[in-house]
């Protein structure tokens, strides 16, 4: 028990578990989620012009105000997770909520009409009870011409309970929902792929055997030979994907402007 809480306070975001020895292998599928999802929010951040008020909704420890130097940074968050949840599923242990600026529902953050030039709402929304709701004061509190910037996961383990509600969203959530709420969808990208989410899933089958099964026995020499066949293959599956990611992948990145 005392190895899984370990491996579970270096987690800050749930799809990160990659057992240390394959990370020595030649293929790195099923390993990228959070790398890439970071280059792609960095990356949109950036377009948003220096000086600009920004609201991190959602925005738990501020792991995202690095990115933000260039902006004038208001978080906000409902403050309750403490680290622990109700100890199901994958719980960080530990959880610090004194840096945040507004503490309050995300569908009801008290400030004024058209307040922030652009929001970001980074794997948050899979806690939100009524998300609905949260896209709603979004149109409400963001300029004309602001930018909100999103990603969820497309499907994800139980974590942070009990403020897990939904296991993932999709492309077309996001078109209705943000449409029908004022705004225009300037992009919509996938995380990962197919195979990129089998290949992060069998990485985790150590640590959730461990967990929860009653007598785990690690992997035989020959077992984890065939580990290392099947992530081979899946590496050269996504290496040459080809839209895969419409299926399934790690996560749905999206950016809309406020009509």
């Amino acid at each position: 028990m005392q190895k899984i809480k370990s491996i579970i306070q270096r987690l800050r975001r749930v799809n990160e578990i990659s057992p240390p020895e394959e990370q020595t292998q030649d293929f790195d599928v099923g390993t990228k989620n959070l790398d890439t999802r970071e280059k792609w929010l960095e990356k949109s951040l950036m377009t948003i012009p220096e000086g600009k008020k920004i609201l991190d909704a959602g925005a738990g420890e501020l792991q995202y105000k690095k990115f933000c130097k260039h902006l004038k940074y208001i978080s906000q968050d409902f403050g309750q997770y403490d680290g622990q949840g109700n100890e199901a599923g994958l719980q960080t242990q530990t959880w610090d909520n004194t840096k945040l600026d507004i503490v309050s529902d995300i569908a009801d953050i008290p400030v004024k009409d058209s307040s922030f030039d652009a929001i970001m709402c980074i794997e948050v929304f899979e806690h939100i009870p009524h998300p609905n709701d949260a896209v709603k004061e979004f149109s409400r509190i963001i300029k004309k011409d602001g930018t909100l910037i999103i990603t969820t996961p497309v499907s994800s383990i139980t974590h942070f309970a009990p403020y897990y509600f939904y296991n993932g969203y999709t492309r077309y959530y996001f078109e209705k929902l943000l449409g029908e709420n004022g705004f225009k969808v300037k992009e919509i990208s996938y995380n990962g792929n197919f195979f990129e989410y089998l290949a992060q899933e069998l990485r985790r089958m150590d640590y959730v055997g461990e967990r929860y099964t009653k007598s785990f026995i690690p992997l035989s020499e020959e077992e984890n030979k065939a580990k290392n066949t099947i992530l081979n293959k899946l590496q050269e599956l996504t290496d040459n994907d080809n839209g895969s990611s419409e299926l399934l992948s790690l996560g749905i990145m999206v950016v809309a402007e406020k009509q």
